[in-house]
């Protein structure tokens, strides 16, 4: 550890340390994407991961009418309405994981806050 982390951790008091502790732990896949689904922008998150469902199964309903056409134009209907609802879903995702990612990050922003004021404080 360096001077600085040492001096943060002197700062802190028991409930503290027991805080910044339940922080450091690795919080998986489906804890993240929980938490994206609350907040301001809870309802979109909802919106946008039911519309990702919806446009998955739209898309296989597309390959499974692209195998199943008997003409070519028919073929390449399907095959261009799988290509758009792939698209979409990969969009949607992204905007999904960006949200997850954006949380993660004010998460840590507000961890780095927390200790600054702890060592702030224990300058005084």
């Amino acid at each position: 550890m360096t001077t600085i982390d040492e001096r943060i951790h002197a700062a802190l008091d028991e409930d503290d340390k027991a805080f910044l502790a339940s922080l450091d732990n690795s919080r998986g896949l489906f804890t993240q994407l929980g938490d994206s689904l609350g907040g301001p922008l809870g309802g979109w998150a909802k919106f946008v991961f039911a519309m990702t469902f919806v446009m998955a199964g739209l898309m296989f309903y597309c390959i499974w009418q692209m195998f199943e056409a008997t003409d070519t134009r028919e073929t390449i209907l399907w095959a261009t309405g799988t290509v758009v609802l792939v698209m979409s879903t990969g969009f949607l995702k992204d905007w999904l994981f960006s949200r997850m990612n954006m949380l993660t990050v004010l998460r840590e922003v507000k961890r780095l806050q927390l200790q600054v004021a702890m060592l702030e404080e224990g300058r005084d």
